[in-house]
């Protein structure tokens, strides 16, 4: 990825992510919803949608494995340590392809941060003053 600024909105990244992944099971780890996410899910009402807030998945999740798992309004919640064990834990775990939309400001997290974990930098994002960028790891 380079330092230019994405054609695309957010909403437009991940509702694009999202249909080519289809996943049959997805999980969400964010505080807040998102209106790319509510667009597929009535578009897709047969896929079965988890969701956690920010921190360590939940026993009952923890457990479970996922065709993607999404972080979106998450890693701005949480430590640089949690946030570590929380990305590594589902890349291991839980899902074959992530994607997590930050905002590198808010959350302390840096490119270097991100490739430790083996996600690829994928769109940056720029509005007003904030700046997001898309990461995704994708074992195939």
């Amino acid at each position: 990825m380079t330092d230019a600024v994405s054609s695309r909105t957010p909403q437009q990244a991940l509702a694009a992510l999202l249909e080519r992944h289809a996943p049959q099971r997805l999980l969400l780890i964010g505080a807040s919803a998102f209106p790319a996410l509510a667009a597929f899910e009535a578009a897709h009402p047969e896929t079965r949608i988890s969701r956690a807030a920010p921190g360590p998945l939940p026993a009952h999740l923890a457990g479970q494995r996922f065709d993607l798992a999404l972080a979106v309004d998450c890693l701005e919640h949480l430590n640089k340590a949690e946030g570590t064990r929380l990305l590594a834990g589902i890349r291991n775990l839980n899902a074959s392809c992530i994607a997590v939309l930050a905002d590198p400001v808010a959350s302390g997290w840096s490119d270097t941060d991100f490739y430790a974990l083996a996600l690829q930098a994928s769109e940056r994002f720029a509005r007003d003053h904030q700046v997001l960028k898309l990461y995704t790891y994708d074992v195939r």
